[in-house]
């Protein structure tokens, strides 16, 4: 040993045995072959501490004998105000025991109850980390803009935007809409799948109202849109938002790197940024969890997904209507025209997320075909209709023509 450890040792004789001096005696008989005579000369120790020493394996533990608290006669009553009511704040509990005796500080029943409520509270959800396999499922929910969304004639609107993301790959999608009824969020979803370019076995949702049926069973447009896709679905439990966590962090980087700093035109003008903010960010960028860029693993989950047909399912909004006389249509707000030739006869009327169109039943002729406009309070006419009805209105006119009498006629007859 060299003598700078020796000196060392020889002035923390007096110390009590720590588990540095423990280790330098074991190693200095053990390794040096220092007799134990010898270790007493060098560290003052009693010879009785060193064989002690020398014979344990486990290394020297102080601990502080537990001394009695002002707590202990009470704890018993704590015991029974947790099995009551376990979430019971500490300060209650405290004015609690005070009644019975306690003098002792909150410090006291802070710590305590720290040890001690776990046992009483409700065993507490665990998680297990979950794989997936290529092509098993895409994950969607439902995210809506902070600020609302320019739709022309100096209107903004709340917008909602469908986001997708497939569980192997995490690459993701968005589609924007505005409203929560069961077209719109339909139309949504396929235009992310066909972003996306394949189908997954499985689509996952919360409970969104518009696509849950209650009991956990879709809605049955949603169940007619999986039917038409052959896709599976599977609807999370209510305020179970850590099921689809994959698209729960995807939506909050949509938060916090896509829309702030950026303003915002038209529909048009948020959808385009969107989809361009996934192609050339979101999807590119190198995933902390994956270890890689998520458009790296797309190839090779493509490959498991089914290939889309060649449409996407119709999702628009159908219903059938006489024209009125006052031929205009309510869609979303608005007041579309129809073609007045058609009055009195039934037409089928479809609103989709570009136009609305409607077509008469018996014969097929279009009765109007007008881009979809989400500004609201507007009458929205054809030129074409506006001629057919001013024709109608002057051949009406014509019909309903009377004779004017000369004022000579009613002198005669009154007498002056």
């Amino acid at each position: 040993m060299s003598l700078a450890r020796s000196d060392e040792i020889e002035a923390r004789g007096k110390d009590v045995l720590d588990v540095e001096k423990w280790a330098e005696l074991r190693r200095l008989h053990f390794v040096k072959g220092v007799s134990i005579r010898e270790l007493q000369r060098r560290t003052a120790l009693d010879r009785k501490t060193i064989r002690k020493a020398l014979r344990s394996d486990a290394q020297p533990r102080y601990e502080r004998p537990a001394r009695a608290s002002k707590l202990d006669p009470f704890k018993d009553e704590v015991h029974r105000l947790l099995r009551e009511h376990p979430a019971l704040p500490a300060t209650r509990i405290r004015e609690e025991i005070e009644a019975l005796g306690f003098d002792g500080r909150q410090t006291i029943v802070d710590v305590y109850l720290r040890e001690v409520r776990p046992l009483f509270a409700p065993p507490p959800r665990t998680f297990q980390r979950t794989s997936y396999r290529p092509g098993e499922l895409c994950q969607f929910d439902l995210w809506r803009p902070a600020r609302e969304i320019p739709v022309g004639f100096g209107q903004t609107r709340p917008g909602y935007v469908v986001i997708a993301c497939l569980g192997y790959s995490r690459v993701g999608a968005g589609a924007l809409v505005f409203s929560k009824q069961a077209p719109d969020l339909l139309w949504g979803i396929g235009r992310c799948l066909w972003r996306l370019g394949g189908l997954p076995k499985t689509i996952v949702w919360d409970r969104e109202g518009a696509l849950h049926s209650g009991g956990g069973r879709p809605s049955p447009e949603l169940a007619a849109l999986c039917g038409a896709l052959k896709l599976g679905w599977w609807l999370c439990e209510r305020g179970d938002p850590q099921a689809k966590g994959v698209v729960e962090r995807l939506q909050g980087y949509v938060e916090t790197s896509f829309e702030p700093g950026r303003c915002f035109a038209s529909p048009r003008h948020f959808q385009d940024e969107l989809d361009r903010w996934f192609d050339a960010r979101a999807n590119v960028r190198h995933h902390r969890g994956l270890r890689c860029r998520p458009v790296d693993r797309l190839p090779e989950e493509r490959q498991a997904m089914a290939a889309l047909p060649g449409a996407p399912p119709d999702s628009d909004r159908r219903s059938v209507l006489r024209v009125p006389p006052d031929p205009y249509v309510r869609v979303d707000r608005n007041d579309y025209s129809l073609d007045p030739r058609l009055v009195g006869r039934r037409v089928e009327l479809r609103v989709s997320q570009a136009e609305v169109r409607a077509v008469a039943l018996d014969t097929g002729e279009l009765c109007a075909r007008h881009p979809r406009s989400f500004a609201g309070h507007r009458t929205i006419t054809a030129l074409d209709h506006a001629r057919a009805l001013r024709d109608l209105r002057g051949e009406r006119r014509a019909e309903l023509e009377v004779e004017t009498r000369p004022l000579e006629r009613y002198d005669r007859l009154i007498p002056a």
